[in-house]
């Protein structure tokens, strides 16, 4: 904990972090349950480079790498965008872009790395395919 006294409620600044988070990350849970109960109000866009993409991604995304943002996305649709995981920026990069284009964008937390460790269907030109889900991040029940 901070050894100065706030400037601020800490509780008000609390509230004001954890809504801003909700606003603009989701997880790959929300965004699979979207796609797959056609809710989705959103286009769904990988910023992985080609080789990335090739190897595999979320079915229904578009790829869209982040040089290339914000192409012929509609301003008017929300976007959400992803890259490899945790240990990547590159989707907040895009996300960035994006907003500074004056659009209305998430960032999927957890990337495709998380949406592959549970075991959601992974896009290839072969087909799709699934792994098995991870027993550190399924079900996280939350």
């Amino acid at each position: 904990m901070p050894t100065t006294a706030p400037t601020t409620d800490p509780t008000t600044d609390a509230v004001a972090f954890f809504t801003a988070r909700l606003e603009f990350q989701t997880d790959v849970s929300d965004v699979h349950a979207a796609l797959s109960d056609g809710s989705a109000d959103f286009v769904l866009v990988d910023t992985r480079s080609a080789a990335a993409w090739a190897g595999g991604r979320i079915p229904g995304a578009r790829h869209l790498p982040t040089a290339q943002l914000p192409a012929d996305l509609d301003p008017a649709v929300p976007v959400v965008t992803y890259c490899w995981g945790p240990a990547c920026n590159g989707a907040t990069r895009a996300a960035l872009r994006l907003a500074r284009a004056g659009f209305r964008v998430r960032e999927m937390l957890g990337g495709i790395e998380y949406w592959t460790r549970e075991g959601l269907p992974v896009q290839t030109d072969d087909g799709v395919v699934t792994a098995d889900p991870d027993p550190l991040t399924v079900p996280c029940g939350c």
